[in-house]
């Protein structure tokens, strides 16, 4: 009686700090998209199936328990075993209820979720094709109103705030300068693969998980019925950067994406229009800048000084302080320009991530800044040609 006292003054204490915490949560987040409100659907009802299954065993235990102990009496059977059939008979019923419920109770519900996840192409009005790279992720619209919009979305929490050298927000590590945007509604195909090692694209209150594998492409789908930004983040061990490169999407009416498609469309017509023209080594190195410490510095470090050996310093080194076009104006083979553009080793290649303005401008920064001075400019109309 002792132990049951306390077992239950352990319980009231339990429950009476539960209602202090009016936050907690005992289910999954909101779902948003039909295939999270699906999956929340069946796990509830895996979850009714086991506790019924738990509570039927623990019942019977109890029972045995109590009432066949030696306090009241009872003796043990010793004189003669049950026989192999009896003893069969009561393993294979036990079986067989545990398959009804496992193939048919369990599975059908289980087999509609796989099934709903695969449906990847009925009635998706979009297809967007989604890369993730160390460490961040590169978002291109394929078709419809949106084709040819490319752009990629990087941490914008502040090393001050890693640091706490700043006030950390409330998005501390889940903010982005560039969140993928979707209609509301809408059934849009996802594509997805990754440049380098595998990652995983995950938004909780979506209910879709997969992995990016490279040099392959995998499919889900998102259809987002409630207006809202939505975050997550990369949930595949991918290197020292993982826990720096969120997921942020924002669900938005058709008219307020139509209104974004035409917006982001503008922004990237001034961004090739600025390849064409002549930039001052002041605006490079402004804008380099910019490039440099929202898509390098993470390896390369703020300051230049890598973490070598795996990323190495960019103060100080040959690819950086080498000439970089030769006498006939290409690009020498492993200078710098070539570096950039086409990677190396971990190095990605960022000619199909960034423009020929951001390109020239990070160049021109990392020969100029960061302890270096060599005091040439690369211009946009360069990055342009060595494309070709």
């Amino acid at each position: 009686m002792q132990v049951l006292k306390k077992v239950g003054f352990g319980l009231g204490i339990l429950l009476a700090s539960l209602g202090a915490y009016a936050d907690y949560s005992w289910n999954f987040p909101e779902p948003v998209t039909p295939m999270a409100l699906d999956t929340l659907h069946v796990h509830n009802k895996f979850m009714l199936i086991s506790m019924a299954i738990f509570l039927s065993v623990l019942a019977i235990m109890i029972y045995s328990i109590f009432a066949h102990r030696k306090s009241k009496g009872y003796k043990a059977v010793a004189d003669k075993a049950p026989s192999t059939a009896v003893e069969i008979f009561w393993t294979l019923i036990p079986f067989a209820i545990l398959l009804l419920i496992d193939f048919v109770i369990m599975g059908i519900p289980a087999y509609h979720s796989v099934v709903m996840m695969e449906d990847t192409r009925d009635k998706a009005s979009m297809v967007i094709k989604i890369t993730g790279s160390q460490w961040r992720w590169q978002y291109e619209y394929l078709d419809g109103d949106a084709q040819g919009i490319k752009f990629v979305s990087n941490l914008t929490t502040t090393n001050d705030q890693m640091n706490n050298a700043a006030d950390k927000g409330e998005n501390y590590l889940l903010e982005v300068d560039n969140p993928l945007v979707l209609p509301v509604g809408e059934k849009v195909r996802i594509l997805m693969t990754a440049s380098d090692v595998l990652h995983n694209w995950w938004v909780p209150q979506f209910g879709s998980s997969r992995l990016a594998v490279p040099g392959f492409i995998r499919e889900t789908w998102v259809q987002v019925e409630k207006p809202g930004t939505y975050r997550g983040q990369c949930k595949e061990l991918c290197g020292k950067g993982h826990g720096y490169m969120p997921v942020v999407v924002n669900a938005v009416s058709m008219e307020e994406y139509k209104t974004w498609v035409a917006a982001k469309k503008e922004e990237q017509a001034k961004a090739i229009a600025g390849a064409d023209k002549e930039w001052t080594k002041e605006d490079l190195m402004a804008e380099g800048k910019k490039v440099y410490e929202k898509n390098c510095a993470v390896c390369h470090q703020v300051t230049g000084a890598g973490l070598p050996p795996a990323f190495p310093a960019i103060t100080g080194s040959k690819i950086s302080i080498s000439p970089i076009f030769g006498e006939d104006g290409k690009y020498l083979p492993d200078s710098h320009m070539d570096r950039v553009l086409n990677g190396k080793n971990v190095m990605p290649a960022w000619k199909a991530t960034l423009n020929d303005t951001e390109i020239a401008a990070v160049i021109t920064y990392e020969r100029n800044a960061l302890g270096n001075s060599v005091g040439d400019v690369v211009q946009p109309s360069q990055v342009k040609a060595a494309r070709q």
